[in-house]
């Protein structure tokens, strides 16, 4: 094997992959999905074994990567398609390499290594929650939002956002990783007030044509939607439409756009001293975070506790919310210039997982336990 170093090969691949597009193929698209995969296997592989080179790499790292996956999926964080999405990423490169001369095997493509992946039919892969669970869920959320009173603001405002949650992803097709903030890729920031036309009734997004697309919002999202925007009362449009709670993230906000705008760090301790991240965010048009895919996750794992809906010890994800009824052929094309979100990630048209949460970072830290 070759002594290159393994994030010098893994720019190499991204740059070749990425010149051009004559054919329409993707592969410019390829390369921009694949980056965020390469380069955090990159930092895995010298973070717990110390490798570096790809003379160093072995058939037992890629199998222990494959364990590392599994792991994760068995935790439920995400699933046994996005895991071998990520492997089929990382063997893609080295078989690039093979044929470059750079390594003269693949270690990723034997059976040891590979025989330590997630089984592929994960149940989690399966649509397993019937439509009288969905509306069960539905109608618990709405009386809830419909029973507060209007003198508990935090708490209506709370109620509304889950509702209207619940009530966009069951009733406009749009998919988490479009709709929430995915931490690991920061082009997916979740949506926003400006994305959403309440006069035409869509919401703008990025979807599988890789384009920008306008999805419709029947009325059974629109409403609840804009009942929650009456009590957020966003101060702007750069707004989340769910932002997140975890209290961190939004001072960590705070401090980098007051920065940002030229304040030190004494003046912000000051402005902090003063009035909590979260209204001082609101006092100064400092949008906070998203809410994230795991963030959303937990929110609906608790509601669906508090229903006592269950389906062999599991919940309803963002996924199983959606019902999947043709909604795709009624997006149109967007024409915008805001940079694509989703894309294709493997170079025989591997399909990007739609939530997919890191396999090196516990995203589900910073909204699990504040939804």
């Amino acid at each position: 094997m070759s002594n290159v170093a393994v994030v010098d090969a893994i720019d190499a691949y991204l740059q070749r992959k990425a010149v051009g597009d004559p054919d329409g193929s993707g592969a410019g698209t390829y390369a921009t999905n694949a980056e965020s995969i390469l380069r955090r296997w990159a930092e895995w592989l010298e973070g717990e074994y110390g490798v570096t080179t790809l003379f160093e790499l072995e058939t037992a790292h890629m199998r222990a990567y494959a364990a590392e996956l599994n792991e994760r999926t068995s935790k439920g964080q995400y699933t046994a398609s996005t895991a071998g999405t990520y492997y089929a990423v990382v063997r893609a490169f080295l078989s690039w390499c093979v044929r470059g001369g750079i390594v003269g095997e693949n270690p990723a493509a034997t059976a040891h290594a590979e025989s330590a992946l997630p089984s592929g039919d994960d149940r989690s892969e399966r649509e397993s929650w019937t439509a009288d669970q969905r509306r069960a869920l539905e109608r618990y959320v709405r009386d809830r939002a419909l029973e507060t009173s209007s003198e508990d603001s935090e708490e209506r405002r709370s109620r509304l956002r889950e509702y209207a949650m619940v009530a966009v992803l069951a009733h406009s097709g749009v998919r988490g990783s479009e709709l929430f903030r995915v931490p690991e890729d920061d082009r997916r920031t979740g949506a926003t007030w400006d994305d959403v036309d309440f006069y035409t009734g869509t919401i703008r997004v990025l979807g599988k044509s890789q384009r920008l697309e306008d999805v419709p919002l029947p009325a059974p999202a629109r409403t609840p939607l804009r009942k929650y925007r009456i009590v957020l009362d966003p101060p702007a449009n750069d707004w989340p439409l769910f932002p997140t709670r975890h209290a961190p993230s939004i001072a960590r906000r705070v401090r980098e756009t007051l920065a940002e705008r030229g304040h030190d760090d004494a003046e912000i301790d000051a402005l902090l001293s003063e009035s909590t991240a979260q209204e001082l965010a609101r006092e100064r048009s400092i949008a906070p975070p998203a809410i994230t895919t795991e963030g959303a996750r937990s929110v609906l794992k608790r509601l669906c506790q508090e229903v006592d809906i269950d389906v062999e010890g599991d919940y309803l994800t963002p996924r199983g919310v959606r019902v999947d009824s043709g909604d795709d052929r009624f997006r149109r094309e967007a024409t915008s210039s805001k940079p694509a979100l989703r894309a294709s990630v493997d170079e025989q048209s591997i399909a990007v997982p739609e939530d997919r949460p890191s396999v090196f970072d516990d995203v589900s830290k910073e909204d699990e336990s504040t939804d």
